[in-house]
């Protein structure tokens, strides 16, 4: 068994099985004392993943025990993600372990195949260095790139596969492995094991409300209508009486929602109350604006200047001839001053 392979890939079997050779169970890595640097390394990889979007880097070289925590702290971090069950939790830990799994392949390209295999994508290496990928597989992973060099009418197709280099290759890995993530979390944790969670539980949910209060313009208080800017309430009013919205008005209303904090189940109740409400068609464009179908954070909203010359500059009153970008209008109405993400 390769120990240190499994250590940098805790996704694999070869570190269940390292796990199980040791005779470690799930109710031993939650209390013994032995395993509190597992359990430490479990927190590091969440927390990374919310303020750095990544997983810090340990050595693993040397001692075996050290890579066994590595193998360890992945499940226990699984763990806390699956009990908090919070959207944005789960996409920003899936999205970091995946960049972290693209990082690694890119100085051990003999981990490839196995990585491969584990992630059920049908792909074989050939002899210059490139991979041939079926295009099923490559349509499951590549719908997310927007980039018109990933259409597959762009793609060198040969008896079904389709033809890459290495470095594209890892990049639909990482999308694998990311929704493979998403898909498998939450786990069911069992209660008896949620009450030696329950510390570090608290430690990653006040973290994450900070985030969210520190990403939010609202500062997490909620929206508020008085507060809107005037093009915000008109596009509205528009979708709830049914009117045929522009793709450039849909498209401000729901980025600019999603930025103020608002829910996929609170956006798409808006455009629900039209008599000709498609809520498949509505489903699609909303998780592609708000980044729910790429693993991303989502757009960012149009500014005024953008809103203009697309003629959905609806109603400005005063306050508009001052800012330049309509969370600038609702920061001031709302007297929370400028945020970072309106100075564009």
């Amino acid at each position: 068994m390769d120990t240190l392979r499994a250590a940098r890939y805790p996704f694999l079997k070869d570190a269940s099985q390292f796990i199980e050779a040791n005779d470690i169970d799930i109710a031993e890595l939650m209390t013994s004392p032995d395993w509190s640097d597992a359990r430490r390394r479990g927190m590091e990889r969440i927390i990374g993943s919310l303020k750095n979007h990544e997983i810090p880097d340990v050595p693993l070289a040397g001692a075996e025990y050290r890579r066994l925590e590595e193998c360890l702290s992945y499940p226990y971090a699984r763990m806390i993600v699956s009990c908090i069950d919070d959207r944005m939790l789960t996409k920003r830990y899936a999205l970091a372990e995946a960049e972290r799994l693209n990082r690694l392949l890119h100085d051990d390209r003999d981990a490839i195949p196995m990585v491969a295999e584990e992630l059920e994508v049908n792909a074989h290496t050939n002899r210059d260095g490139t991979v041939s990928m079926h295009f099923a597989d490559y349509l499951r992973y590549s719908y997310v790139m927007s980039a018109v060099e990933w259409k597959l009418i762009n793609t060198d197709i040969r008896d079904g596969y389709v033809l890459l280099q290495a470095d594209k290759f890892d990049r639909l890995l990482q999308n694998a492995y990311r929704l493979r993530i998403e898909r498998e979390l939450p786990l069911a944790v069992p209660d008896e094991l949620k009450k030696y969670l329950s510390k570090n539980i608290e430690h990653v949910k006040a973290a994450l409300m900070e985030l969210k209060a520190a990403l939010s313009p609202t500062n997490g208080e909620g929206v508020k209508d008085e507060f809107l800017p005037p093009c915000i309430k008109a596009i509205i009013s528009m979708a709830r009486s049914g009117q045929n919205l522009p793709h450039s008005a849909r498209f401000a209303l729901v980025s600019f929602l999603h930025t103020m904090g608002m829910t996929y189940d609170q956006i798409i109740s808006i455009f629900s109350e039209s008599p000709d409400f498609d809520e498949g068609k509505s489903r699609y464009q909303i998780q592609h604006i708000t980044g729910d179908l790429n693993g991303t954070e989502g757009y960012t909203p149009p500014g005024c200047g953008a809103m203009k010359t697309d003629g959905i500059c609806f109603n400005p009153d005063n306050l508009c001839e001052r800012v330049k970008h309509p969370l600038s209008y609702y920061r001031i109405k709302s007297g929370k001053g400028f945020g970072p993400k309106e100075r564009t």
